[in-house]
């Protein structure tokens, strides 16, 4: 029986609406689909065919049963917070909206656990977990707004992540169906070391492109007993920057030790959080320590100590809760803060051994002055996960495709001293020709040799995370299928 409401001559618009059983489950009308032409990622827009919010997981592989069986190309989206374009529709998709599957759905807290629906926000677990006395390790800048669902495709961090882990570290077993339409459970709640293929490690930071997760087991923790946060200046970014090293080199390993520039406290500090940060300093640092009380004293005097003898201008610690709240709330506005200095900006995502930080923020620096660009850096100095920030203004001609190059340039430094082109944002359509700085291809064959398996006909998010076929991959490729076909005749 049709569904009443829908004004629509597509017959797939029709079949999908049925699925549903709802006019309000899909949005379809130019207008509204305009909504939803991209993510985070705002350089490249594309519509999608339709949007849909499936309740539960049965109309979840319901949905990609009728895409699969039709040949439509389709993708899951979150909360569309991505900095990667992986939620862009490049191939007019289906969008399978997740937001409406937000539920907590129950909490282990003596085996530390709780499951939830892929809707369901960041931050809210945690504040759901709060009177308990436990928390959600991962903290994303956008936590308040993303979705774990989204973390887990991503492989999200945050500035907590130098101590705790990545969202990886914190994910115990996935639902998720496959493009297939198939339903399947992968983890071992919590075992360690069980046998078999990692499988929770390969879906997660998958981008997307093998399946669509539908409920997340993760790892819950205790609060820490006690927090200590120190803020200081540095008239010298090389002062700062070397600091970093020394207190990881010390022996103390922060919850987080976050930097920011010149140009980043600028942008911060005429935004919504302000908090009086001299506009003269080179960079400032906020780290964070905790853990059992009685040891944190001595942590935070060794913090002091390393901060001085790198020539520290100030360094103080929090006096209070609602003065940490305030340097958190500030740094935490980090990357939309850079709308009140620049009409534009592009997030980077490179990773480097903390070791060559001085060296790459200048070289940095000097892609800034060649570009004729301004590139603020703030970024999880303690695990050497940079956010080169680079401002333009996309109605000046040419100023987007320099910034696309600024900020390629950026990832190229950062693979050339051992590094890596993204530490959590994931690498979508933004980084996946970059993926070439630190695979080669025949790395990257085999990486899509293993979505082949998931997805062999590359309708779930076709387009991201890998390059197209360099000219050798296709004539490898090539080869063996003619060898394939010469076996099969003989």
């Amino acid at each position: 029986m049709a569904v009443k409401g829908i004004k629509s001559k597509d017959q797939h618009i029709l079949n999908l609406a049925n699925i549903l059983g709802d006019a309000r489950s899909i949005v379809y009308h130019k207008e509204d689909l305009l909504a939803y032409d991209c993510d985070g990622f705002t350089l490249h827009k594309h519509l999608p065919k339709a949007v849909v919010f499936p309740k539960n997981t049965k109309e979840v592989a319901a949905l990609v049963k009728y895409c699969a069986d039709n040949q439509l190309p389709f993708l899951a989206r979150g909360a569309g917070t991505g900095l990667s374009g992986g939620a862009i529709p490049l191939n007019g998709e289906v969008i399978i909206s997740l937001v409406r599957m937000k539920k907590l759905v129950s909490v282990d807290l003596e085996n530390r656990r709780a499951v939830v629906e892929p809707g369901f926000v960041n931050l809210k677990l945690t504040n759901s977990l709060a009177d308990k006395g436990y928390y959600y390790a991962p903290d994303p800048s956008s936590q308040y707004c993303c979705t774990i669902g989204g973390n887990v495709a991503e492989n999200a961090g945050g500035a907590h992540c130098l101590k705790y882990g990545v969202t990886t570290n914190h994910i115990l077993g996935l639902e998720f169906v496959l493009p297939n339409g198939e339903i399947i459970e992968i983890g071992d709640n919590g075992i360690p070391d069980a046998p078999g293929y990692d499988l929770l490690g390969l879906l997660t930071g998958s981008e997307g492109t093998l399946g669509i997760v539908t409920k997340i087991t993760v790892r819950i923790l205790k609060n820490p007993e006690a927090k200590q946060t120190v803020l200081a200046y540095f008239d010298k970014v090389e002062d700062g920057s070397q600091a970093v090293s020394d207190i990881i080199s010390a022996g103390i390993v922060p919850a987080a030790l976050e930097m920011m520039d010149k140009t980043a406290i600028e942008g911060v500090e005429a935004a919504s959080f302000p908090v009086g940060h001299p506009r003269d300093i080179e960079a400032l640092l906020l780290i964070e320590v905790d853990g059992i009380a009685a040891g944190l004293d001595e942590q935070i005097n060794q913090i002091l100590k390393v901060c001085k003898n790198r020539n520290v201008r100030e360094v103080r610690a929090a006096q209070n809760e609602a003065e940490r709240g305030r340097w958190w709330a500030n740094r935490k506005t980090g990357f939309g803060a850079m709308g009140a200095i620049s009409p534009d900006y592009l997030v980077q995502d490179g990773v480097i051994p903390r070791s060559r930080l001085p060296e790459v923020l200048s070289k940095i620096n000097k892609i800034s002055e060649e570009s004729g660009l301004r590139i603020a850096n703030i970024f999880h100095a303690g695990d050497g996960n940079l956010h080169p920030l680079v401002l333009f203004d996309a109605r000046i001609p040419g100023q987007s495709e320099k910034a696309l190059e600024a900020g390629s340039a950026c990832l190229q430094v950062c693979a050339d001293v051992g590094g890596t082109i993204t530490g959590e944002h994931g690498v979508g359509i933004e980084k996946k020709e970059e993926m070439r700085f630190v695979f080669t291809d025949d790395e990257i064959m085999a990486q899509t040799d293993i979505r082949a398996v998931f997805n062999p006909d590359n309708l779930l998010n076709a387009g991201k995370l890998f390059p197209s076929p360099g000219r050798c991959v296709e004539i490898k490729r090539d080869l063996k299928e003619k060898e394939t076909d010469h076996s099969v005749l003989s």
